[in-house]
């Protein structure tokens, strides 16, 4: 083989290699962590934060960071983190951060809810609360389980129970990120 050929040979094999080498990084192993060979990733999760659209200017913001480790993959209810949100308009409003009790995905679409631990409203510390998010990139949606009462609703609210995700989020603000649950079923 005369020389030239042979580097044209070596540098597709090169290129052919990495290119295939890029590829399993993008795509990745939903089973594996990229960049960590061997190690499970994280059975689940919602990260990210968001502001609703109200057209009312009301100014309301949510964000979690809530997981589930790979050796809790068979229990949602060992999930942990916090999430919080707040809701002002016209300078008066509330917030409150909850610390996760159970954490279900499926796809794109997530269910974390939470104990209240610490906030300025009132009588809610202590009080269960859901929230479920759609992950749709830039357009993501949320709902919570407070959605139809005065207050954050019921004391006994199950774990992992939330509405369906009905609100928008404000446009360029969408960053959550749901790790889609794989039970061994």
């Amino acid at each position: 083989m005369h020389r030239r050929t042979k580097i044209v040979v070596v540098g597709a094999a090169l290129l052919l290699t990495a290119g295939a080498a890029g590829s399993a990084t993008a795509t990745g192993d939903p089973g594996k962590s990229p960049g960590a060979a061997g190690k499970s990733r994280e059975a689940a999760a919602l990260t990210g934060t968001a502001k609703l659209y109200r057209s009312a200017g009301d100014d309301i913001t949510f964000s979690f960071d809530a997981h589930l480790a790979a050796k809790d993959k068979a229990d949602p209810m060992r999930a942990t983190g916090t999430f919080e949100w707040s809701h002002y308009i016209d300078g008066e409003g509330a917030w409150a951060k909850a610390k996760v009790d159970c954490l279900v995905t499926g796809g794109k679409v997530a269910v974390v809810s939470g104990v209240v631990t610490d906030t300025d409203l009132p009588g809610e510390k202590g009080t269960r609360v859901g929230i479920t998010v759609h992950d749709l990139g830039r357009h993501d949606r949320l709902g919570y389980s407070w959605a139809t009462t005065e207050d954050l609703g019921p004391e006994d609210l199950p774990k992992c129970v939330g509405s369906a995700p009905f609100e928008k989020v404000r446009k360029g603000t969408g960053d959550f990120t749901v790790v889609p649950w794989q039970p061994d079923f």
